[in-house]
């Protein structure tokens, strides 16, 4: 009589397994207006379609190592470190297999792309004024732009310009500018003072009043002279 013991044990080949890409959603401020960058597909399959930088998964490949790969050959993009954010998982989400997005979010300074914005393969998409160009991105990644969107602003919340956005030293209207940029609102002058002065430290020093009356130069807590 047979038993369990006796069956032959499953091998990790008898179970289906899903390809594994990974996704990355850099995000910027340009022209008052919050921005995800893309490039433009040169494989075959949408061909020419512009999407986010990504790649699938090499054999033995570590996932921030395929992260660090398809921002350097997609969109000539280097020495960053963009943090995971989330799986997705839908099976239909990419119409030539099964395929796990491993999706990773990135902040950038503007300054930051200049290089990478040079090819005409790499544009950047506002994502309150070109919500069509969003939404007719492939493989789901209008789906991972609005979940990195939703980070960003979660962080913007709590902390004064997390993703350091903004060239130090700056004013609070220059701070609350951005954030509402961020947040794609308006913010209570006050209220944002508030909250983020005692996350600042105050340079000693004043704006030169070119756009407006000086005001008080800050930087974010901890970096003061």
């Amino acid at each position: 009589m047979k038993t369990s013991k006796d069956a032959p044990r499953a091998s990790l080949l008898d179970y289906p397994r899903p390809s594994v890409a990974v996704d990355t959603a850099v995000l910027t401020v340009a022209d008052g207006s919050l921005c995800v960058l893309l490039v433009r597909r040169g494989e075959d399959h949408r061909h020419g379609r512009w999407a986010l930088p990504g790649s699938f998964l090499r054999e033995r490949e570590r996932l921030a190592d395929a992260v660090l790969r398809s921002l350097r050959e997609k969109a000539g993009i280097s020495g960053r470190v963009p943090r995971q954010l989330h799986v997705f998982d839908d099976p239909a989400r990419d119409d030539r297999g099964w395929v796990l997005s491993v999706a990773h979010v990135d902040v950038v300074p503007l300054a930051g792309l200049e290089g990478a914005l040079k090819s005409d393969g790499v544009r950047l998409a506002s994502v309150a004024e070109e919500p069509e160009v969003i939404a007719g991105l492939p493989y789901g990644h209008a789906e991972i732009v609005a979940k990195a969107v939703e980070w960003l602003q979660a962080a913007y919340v709590e902390a004064p310009d997390p993703g350091a956005l903004l060239d130090e030293p700056f004013t609070l209207k220059e701070l609350r500018d951005l954030h509402e940029v961020v947040a794609g609102t308006s913010l209570m002058r006050d209220t944002f003072r508030r909250f983020m002065e005692p996350q600042l430290a105050g340079t000693g020093q004043m704006s030169d009043g070119t756009r407006g009356r000086p005001s008080r130069l800050w930087v974010r807590a901890g970096r003061a002279e």
